[in-house]
């Protein structure tokens, strides 16, 4: 199946400004736009749903990882002989 690709009249490029340079062609879920002059890319889905957003890696939504059987916890000790230096 041939994609057919139209230009839309009197559109303007919203990248470079230049007016008649837009087309536009759709598959079976996106509408898309370009312009042949700045070669600027535009998609909306057909059913006017937002595109879903992929969502970062952070601390909050990562996994954890498994802590170790022969693990251990590590325990801070002051040092007895050190000296305050909040005086």
């Amino acid at each position: 199946m041939s994609v057919v690709k139209r230009f839309i009249a009197g559109a303007t490029c919203p990248r470079c400004g230049e007016m008649d340079t837009l087309r536009m062609y759709r598959d079976g879920e996106k509408e898309f736009r370009e312009c042949v002059e700045c070669d600027f890319e535009d998609a909306m889905r057909l059913d006017g749903e937002p595109e879903p957003a992929e969502e970062l890696e952070t601390r909050v939504n990562r996994t954890a990882e498994p802590i170790p059987e022969d693990s251990q916890p590590l325990l801070f000790v002051p040092n007895p002989g050190a000296k305050r230096r909040d005086h």
